[in-house]
């Protein structure tokens, strides 16, 4: 079973249509057979945690912390990498960042 930090292949369900697309993701965390992730992009121009190819990435890619949807189990076609812990630490600073706007 994948585990938060996990990169995936994942089946992503389009809100506006009935048809999905084949996408990479970082998990982030998992409740009751739902899995929170972050979309992950190869366009290096867009803001985001960078993740080379030496860490495990198919190409040099950006995780879009701005792109957090919900897939289930089932909609996981593999497990690709693991992030290090340096790279979960990354992620998890730039989303208390950002979510630091609540406390107001």
């Amino acid at each position: 079973m994948p585990e938060p930090g996990d990169v995936i292949i994942t089946r992503v369900k389009f809100t506006d249509r009935e048809d999905s697309k084949v996408r990479p993701a970082l998990i982030l965390f998992e409740e009751m057979g739902n899995l929170v992730i972050a979309g992950i992009t190869t366009n290096t121009g867009m803001k985001g945690i960078p993740i080379s190819s030496g860490e495990g990435a198919a190409q040099d890619s950006v995780i879009k912390l701005n792109y957090i949807f919900t897939v289930t189990n089932e909609a996981i076609i593999k497990t690709v990498f693991r992030l290090s812990k340096e790279k979960k630490r990354m992620v998890l600073e730039e989303l208390v960042k950002r979510l630091e706007a609540l406390k107001t």
